[in-house]
Order: structure tokens, then sequence, then C-alpha cells
């Protein structure tokens, strides 16, 4: 997107939003502590996010270890932490104007790892403005891990934000490309770049709580039309969690939207080697000589 087609007041959502996500990203972080809950966590920084006058753009990721995106604990999760590696991503969005950002909470005893993927996104952010290739950004974020003796998670990216779509062109790669897109100013980017001391590629795993509307369609199922329906009014494209649905039998309702390809779901994201997986995330307008961090 370019800054022709966006209003002031819609830049000014994106604004609140991000206003938002940055008020609760650092009150959530002192509630990730060894023997907390990650639901009671999850649950309550998307609560937070409603108090403030804002919705969750998506449901919170907390991914452990070598979990690098798109876990969400489910609404019997009884896990808690431990001496881990814990991600949180937050999305936030205003009239369905959003904020993407992300912070890494080191219980495990890894500082370097955590300032490895932290050092990229500030050397990232120093380089965005209109006119910048994606792939020097890429570079830039490489060369940062790099120095520090890490790989970046090179099948992972950034990207643009647009209006109820959390994922839009551009990508933002984490590793240096030779075919990469020019930014402009006005541009809405989520810049998230990840360290790992793995290989530096993720694989999809087996479990799945995050779902997404794919296409609107008719159902004669009673629960799977009643899920659509609240999927359709509360969520439209946003990603949601199978704990946010109001209907009984969940899990199977979305069972049967998925088969009939009306949702699709996100698997939880792995590290390859079984190793560790620091992020760190911000949400930028872009302009004609720089950037506005909108979740600083």
């Amino acid at each position: 997107m370019s800054d022709v087609d966006l209003t002031d007041e819609q830049y000014e959502k994106h604004r609140e939003a991000g206003e938002i996500l940055a008020q609760v990203r650092e009150e959530v972080q002192d509630r990730v502590e060894v023997g907390a809950s990650h639901l009671e966590v999850a649950e309550w920084a998307e609560g937070r996010i409603r108090e403030l006058g804002g919705e969750p753009a998506f449901p919170v990721n907390i991914s452990i270890d070598e979990e690098a995106a798109h876990a969400t604990p489910g609404a019997d999760d009884d896990d808690t932490f431990g001496e881990e590696m814990v991600n949180l991503d937050i999305g936030v969005h205003v009239d369905g104007w959003l904020a993407d950002s992300a912070v890494t909470v080191d219980l495990s005893g890894n500082p370097d790892l955590v300032e490895a993927s932290a050092d990229a996104l500030e050397a990232a952010l120093d380089v965005v403005a209109a006119g910048v290739e994606t792939g020097e950004i890429g570079r830039v974020v490489e060369d940062t891990i790099d120095g520090y003796g890490y790989n970046p998670v090179v099948n992972l990216t950034g990207h643009g934000l647009g209006h109820w779509e959390q994922h839009t062109e551009p990508n933002i790669p984490n590793r240096a490309v030779s075919q990469s897109t020019e930014l402009q100013a006005g541009d809405v980017v989520a810049i998230e770049p990840f360290a790992t001391d793995g290989s530096g590629k993720v694989s999809e795993g087996s479990e799945e709580e995050i779902y997404a509307l794919e296409r609107e369609a008719s159902i004669r199922n009673r629960q799977a039309r009643q899920a659509l329906d609240q999927i359709t009014d509360e969520f439209r494209t946003l990603p949601f969690a199978i704990r946010w649905l109001d209907v009984s039998r969940a899990s199977m309702a979305l069972r049967r939207l998925k088969r009939q390809d009306i949702v699709h779901g996100y698997p939880v994201l792995k590290e390859d080697d079984g190793c560790l997986v620091s992020q760190k995330e911000h949400t930028v307008i872009v302009t004609e000589d720089g950037c506005e961090v909108t979740t600083r």
C-alpha cells in the first residue's frame, strides 16, 4: 500500500492500535514467570487489549523454545512456564487497522540469542525508508544475527498490514535476497527478525489452535453454521482461536468448516532442529526519510 491509499484517520487508527499494543506488550511481560499459566497470560493480554479500546488482531501467540509462531493455548490448556525461551507475539486492531509486535521473554538463560533478534530489528529499522529494497532489510537482519553466531529463520518473514488483513505484501525477508520490493512512503509493515541456534528453518507441527476465514459459504450443520456466523461477524478475515468461539463442540465445528475449505488452520511452526528461537517485532509506517514505529 502507498500513502495515497490511506486517509489521515486510517493512519491514526494504525497508531492507536500500536499505542495499545505497546502498553499491553510491556505489561504482560511481567506475568511471564516460571509456574505461570499460558492460558491465563494469553487471556489477560487479550482482555487488556479490549480494556484499552482495541481488539485482538489475532490470538496472543505464546511460542516456547523451538516454537516460532502460531502457538496459542487451548481452552483447557494447563501448561505453565518453565525455564524456557518464551516468544510473545501480539496483534491489535482498531476498526480493522492493525498493529503487530513481538518480544522474547527469556526464562532459559540465553540472553545473547534474545539480543540477536532485538539488535537485528533495531538495525533493520535504521535502514527502513521509502525507496529501500526489502532485500536490503533482509541483508541487515542476516548480517546482525550472523554477527552473534546464530542463524536467522529464513522461511519466516515480516509483512505488510492491510485493513482486516494480517499478512499482505510486501514480504520483509530475514536474509539477503536478490529479488525484492521497493518500499513506498505510507507503507505499513511489520518487521520481525527470528534468530535461532539451529539451522534456520521451520516446519509445520501437528498442533492447530488458530484458524481464519477462507471464504463464506452455506453449511447445514448447526454448530458449524453458528461458528461461521460468529467468525464472519466478529473476526472477518483475521485469525481467531478455537477458545474464542461461543459454540458447543467448537473443535468439531471447525473441522467441518476446514473440510469444506471455509476456514484454514495455522499449524504451530517449529525449528527443524528442535533448537531455540527468539523473536522481536515492530510495526512501522514508512516515511520518505525513515519510518515511524507505531508499537514502540
